[in-house]
């Protein structure tokens, strides 16, 4: 009895060992993880839909709007993202490939048209445009389009980034002149973005860490410039360092005061769903940047630890999902678009919670916005088409098949190679 026992509760073991997150996560076959990618988005985009009828409903009533209006809006681009999302993500690996020089260049020519009479200006930022009653941001586009193209450029210079002008030539110029572009527009957190997305796009496409460091400290300069040649800028960092006046608290540290107040009146589980009282207008545009102070005073500290913890998981999946692919056009794409995502929620988290200084980064999936939900959406659409086992073949028909019909012989052999693969650039 005792031995019968012991096996059973062997069995029964692993079997309960496979049903865990951290078996999940530590299984890096795509069927596994990718769902856990798409579980994970759908769920923020889910919290930020309903953050964004709580925190914008006050507001629009005060302005005489209908409260459902903003809710409304935000589902049906949700919905539009999504959509797009599952069409991106049964695309082949080639033809997103090829997708790089058209959504470059129609990136480019939108943001010009932002200084037409097409384009409108939001809080002093010319970055919008109006056509037929509906608005966009080109900028958020922008950010995906880089990164594809990028991508492709580097993927097909793979043996000659050794040479400082092909590492170079032409990812930080066509980089550079989005981030001008964007920045006449007098939008520099977005700026910023693009240039954490260029500098990602550029290590993980294998540049050298000399150029790499060169370029990056060259964006960081630039960034202190364009910083200090604005009043308001400045004004926001000496508040935000405690070194402005008296009278910063009704000024530019205003929202930010308000925010740090709605975080900690939230508490441990919040003051409840809707219960808000920082966006009765002590917020403003509380349904934007600062949703997620709104977040953690209506869901307190579990609720902001519940949306963190949907990112780690999401970091963490397409990850372990890209490290399976030797696809190097693939690896680039899938890393830059989740350090985009990533690293802009850390930015806009680490801003509203005092330890950054406010510069007008959105909460990806959370804040209200229809191009910046669509974009990301997007970008997620293109990491599932990249990270799908039939893609890995880079577009070839005969390769995706023999992927497809080897995939378990495929899996033992890159077990007994482990992390053995490495980067041209590790070596």
């Amino acid at each position: 009895m005792n031995t019968g026992q012991q096996q059973t509760a062997n069995v029964r073991t692993p079997l309960r060992r496979k049903r865990t997150l951290a078996f999940l996560l530590a299984d890096d076959s795509p069927g596994r993880l990718r769902p856990v990618i798409l579980a994970a988005v759908l769920s923020l985009s889910a919290i930020g839909l309903v953050e964004v009828a709580s925190a914008s409903s006050v507001e629009s009533v005060a302005a005489g709007n209908n409260p459902y209006d903003l809710p409304l809006k935000q589902a049906m681009w949700t919905v539009a993202g999504v959509v797009i999302m599952l069409v991106l993500a049964r695309l082949p690996v080639q033809r997103i490939r090829k997708l790089g020089w058209p959504l470059l260049i129609g990136s480019l020519v939108a943001l010009v048209l932002v200084f037409t009479p097409l384009g409108m200006s939001v809080n002093g930022n010319r970055n919008w445009l109006s056509v037929g009653g509906f608005t966009a941001q080109p900028s958020e586009f922008a950010k995906l389009s880089l990164i594809v193209w990028g991508a492709a450029i580097l993927d097909r210079k793979q043996a000659l980034l050794g040479q400082w002008k092909h590492a170079v030539i032409p990812v930080v110029p066509a980089g550079g002149l989005i981030m001008g572009v964007v920045y006449l527009g007098h939008d520099l957190g977005t700026t910023m973005i693009i240039m954490m997305i260029l500098a990602a796009t550029m290590f993980y496409g294998g540049v050298r860490m000399k150029v790499f460091s060169a370029a990056g400290l060259f964006c960081a300069v630039m960034a202190l410039v364009l910083a200090a040649t604005s009043g308001n800028r400045m004004g926001r960092i000496f508040s935000w360092l405690g070194m402005g006046s008296a009278e910063d608290a009704q000024g530019v540290g205003y929202q930010a005061t308000n925010g740090t107040y709605a975080l900690a009146s939230g508490g441990w589980f919040g003051l409840g769903l809707g219960q808000s009282r920082q966006k009765w207008n002590w917020i403003p545009e509380a349904h934007n940047d600062f949703i997620f102070t709104i977040l953690g005073e209506e869901l307190g500290l579990a609720g902001t630890l519940l949306v963190l913890c949907l990112f780690a998981i999401l970091a963490i999946a397409v990850f372990k999902t890209i490290a399976r692919t030797q696809d190097t056009f693939s690896r680039i794409v899938a890393c830059s678009v989740i350090t985009w995502i990533l690293g802009q929620a850390v930015i806009n988290i680490a801003m509203v919670s005092g330890l950054l200084p406010v510069i007008g980064v959105p909460l990806p999936f959370i804040s209200y916005g229809g191009s910046a939900m669509v974009s990301s959406l997007a970008g997620i659409g293109i990491v599932l088409a990249v990270t799908r086992p039939d893609g890995w073949g880079a577009g070839d028909p005969k390769q995706r098949g023999a992927a497809s019909r080897g995939a378990d012989a495929a899996a033992g052999s890159a077990a007994g190679r482990g992390n053995g693969r490495r980067h041209e650039y590790q070596r």
